[in-house]
């Protein structure tokens, strides 16, 4: 969908088929379907709709067949509405985005509980030597007190 009118169109097919949904097909399969995206291709011939069904399994098997079946009444109305000369095709697709946070919530929980676990071995835990086991590079102190500092700075002092 690159260009503004492609993404108005899968707007509207949005609109519409939510409307449908909600309005007219009175299919006992279908259960609580939500449109969450309408891709059209760029000749505007092909609508990929997206969908989520809360429930089981069945419930989304049983809404899955109540959207193919009412595929051809939703592609008629949408025609209709659109007044385009060439009606798109539609095709249902199961959003799996849902899915897919829901399994990112539970590794994210996961990884906070084994944050947690080795915050808590950390909490009473000691250093096995000193608390910092690293050598550090030794620090060479500069005496100025030297006799010999003295005299070169008697030497700059005389060239200026």
């Amino acid at each position: 969908m690159g260009n503004a009118r492609s993404r108005k169109i899968a707007d509207r097919i949005q609109v519409i088929v939510a409307e449908m949904l909600e309005r007219r097909i009175k299919d006992p399969r279908l259960g609580f379907v939500t449109v969450t995206e309408v891709r059209v291709t760029g000749d505007n011939q092909h609508a990929t709709i997206f969908y989520t069904v809360l429930g089981e399994e069945t419930e989304v098997e049983a809404s899955a067949a109540a959207l193919e079946s009412a595929k051809g009444l939703l592609r008629s109305e949408v025609a209709k509405q659109l007044g385009m000369r060439l009606s798109p095709t539609l095709e249902f697709v199961r959003d799996a985005l849902p899915e897919t946070a829901r399994h990112l919530d539970e590794v994210l929980a996961a990884a906070r509980a084994s944050d947690e676990a080795v915050a808590a071995q950390r909490a009473g835990a000691t250093y096995a030597s000193e608390e910092d086991p690293y050598r550090k590079p030794r620090e060479v102190v500069e005496e100025s007190d030297s006799p010999e500092a003295e005299v070169g700075d008697d030497e700059d002092d005389e060239r200026e």
